[in-house]
């Protein structure tokens, strides 16, 4: 069992007033809040020994580099990797997926095909189509049904010797669906596809064992699991990361450089030019040690029952439908009323002091799946309470009230 109470002290933003009321944060698919073990953690960077990494042999430098590659065994330990050198610090998520996309305008050719979900972000879309225009590969749509589920035998219809990558996220960040990614695997590595899982919407809820997943490529972003913003991680099984080109040419991703010729250096560094995010990556791995000192079987268990109380709350409201209602799904709750702009709810609870997203959740195409311009979404984090799922509620019957 979490104590919340205790838990939600570690968090300063969650004491503070927006209108004159308290805080209730329920954007978490957005963006985590953060402890104030990772505060202190970039504080303590800054404060007492910032220096560049790998290139000095000052005391200070020594310190940042030990600090930052012991985060990225932090990583390696949680997410199961085999290997440290297969955790590849980026920018986030975002930039992840165009490295790896990247790196396939080398490998493909035109006739062969790229899988993608109905239900990804745009930044698991646009990159795909990029390397399509560029190589002449065709891209094929996975599609979903209306409980906002894939189609699994669409799925392996789909499946064929042309098919060179999938691509799926693990969560979708607009309906809160878990994706059977294990099986999507195992499906496209018997055709000798590889697969890159999005796990930006999962990390925070899930616990993904890397090597039991057998996963080509796997990507997620810290802020979204109470680490700062600007810092993420792509796991690459080796084999991958020797075959990919360098994303980016700089300092750091080589080995020799002459006029003539430029050898590059091995895993990690081969993907990691110029100097990185190194405080973000440090307070990664000390996000990454508070969520497991909670445990994630507790977090999950607690985010579940704050999930079905607010679905169940929330269905009480007349006219209210909710979008993403498949079997399995993380703390996030999609929904609009009849004849009210998901925009005009949104901005009322604001005014009450509850914060959530409303838009098309940069998943355009799941809103034109459904025929409607966006939703509200309320997604929930272990923080979370449900007497903010109250407030919530009553927030949400006001402003039907006031614009109906």
């Amino acid at each position: 069992m979490l104590d919340v109470t205790t838990i939600r002290n570690d968090f300063p933003i969650l004491q503070r007033e927006v209108n004159g009321k308290p805080l209730v944060y329920l954007d978490n698919a957005a963006t985590s809040q953060k402890p104030k073990a990772v505060i202190d953690c970039i504080v303590d960077y800054y404060s007492r020994y910032n220096a560049n990494i790998h290139r000095g042999v000052h005391t200070l430098s020594q310190e940042a580099t030990d600090a930052y590659e012991q985060a990225r065994e932090t990583i390696r330990e949680h997410f199961n990797a085999e290997k440290a050198h297969e955790i590849i610090f980026t920018a986030g998520t975002t930039q992840g997926i165009n490295l790896v996309a990247n790196g396939f305008s080398k490998l493909l050719k035109e006739g062969d095909e790229i899988l993608v979900s109905a239900m990804e972000h745009h930044s698991n879309i646009v990159p795909w189509q990029m390397l399509c225009e560029r190589t002449g590969a065709t891209l094929r749509v996975i599609p979903m049904n209306e409980e906002g589920e894939l189609i699994l035998d669409e799925y392996e219809a789909l499946l064929s010797e042309k098919t060179k990558l999938v691509f799926v996220n693990h969560v979708s960040n607009a309906l809160g669906t878990i994706n059977p990614i294990k099986e999507i695997i195992e499906k496209a590595h018997a055709l000798e596809a590889a697969v890159l899982i999005d796990g930006a919407q999962a990390c925070s809820h899930i616990k993904p064992d890397l090597h039991a997943l057998d996963v080509d490529f796997y990507v997620t972003s810290a802020h979204k699991m109470c680490g700062p913003t600007g810092v993420g991680i792509l796991y690459m099984k080796e084999e991958w990361g020797k075959k990919l080109p360098p994303y980016q040419g700089g300092g750091e991703m080589i080995a020799e450089v002459t006029f003539e010729k430029t050898t590059y250096a091995d895993l990690p560094h081969k993907f990691e030019a110029g100097t990185p995010n190194i405080a973000g990556g440090i307070a990664f791995g000390a996000a990454i040690t508070y969520l497991n000192n909670i445990g994630f079987e507790a977090i999950e268990e607690y985010e579940t029952e704050l999930l079905t109380y607010a679905t169940e709350q929330l269905q009480q409201i007349e006219g209210l439908k909710i979008y993403g209602t498949g079997k399995a799904k993380t703390s996030v709750i999609s929904f609009n009323i009849e004849g009210i702009h998901p925009y005009d709810i949104g901005t009322i609870v604001d005014k009450l002091g509850i914060a959530v997203r409303t838009g098309h959740h940069c998943a355009q195409p799941i809103m034109d799946f459904y025929k409607i311009p966006g939703t509200v979404r309320a997604s929930f984090a272990f923080y979370n309470t449900k007497a903010e799922v109250d407030a919530l509620v009553s927030a949400v019957q006001r402003a039907k009230n006031m614009l109906q």
